[in-house]
């Protein structure tokens, strides 16, 4: 089982199109963007940006939480329990797809 991974991201609430993809240099480094479909309105858009990235890397949206940016686009997640890989999963979504 991998360490806890840390990931930064830059959430686009109320998109047409939801997708996770791209990279945004934002304040916490390098940060994975993710396009939601839900409104920035009391925390719809985080909510659906933690199970997007649950989804992109494979595991339970029960393992991963917010740990900074509850009212900001950039945010930072934790993944207690990532599965084999996401580090690199992370990377090719992160600096492969455009935003």
């Amino acid at each position: 089982m991998d360490d806890p991974l840390t990931v930064a991201v830059r959430v686009k609430p109320g998109t047409a199109r939801a997708r996770v993809g791209g990279r945004f240099d934002g304040p916490y480094g390098p940060a994975l963007v993710i396009a939601v479909h839900a409104p920035a309105v009391d925390g719809r858009a985080t909510e659906a940006a933690r199970r997007a990235l649950a989804g992109a890397l494979g595991v339970r949206p029960a393992v991963v939480s917010l740990r900074a940016g509850a009212a900001s686009r950039d945010k930072l997640f934790l993944v207690e329990r990532p599965a084999p890989g996401s580090a690199g999963a992370l990377r090719r979504l992160r600096d492969g797809a455009a935003a």
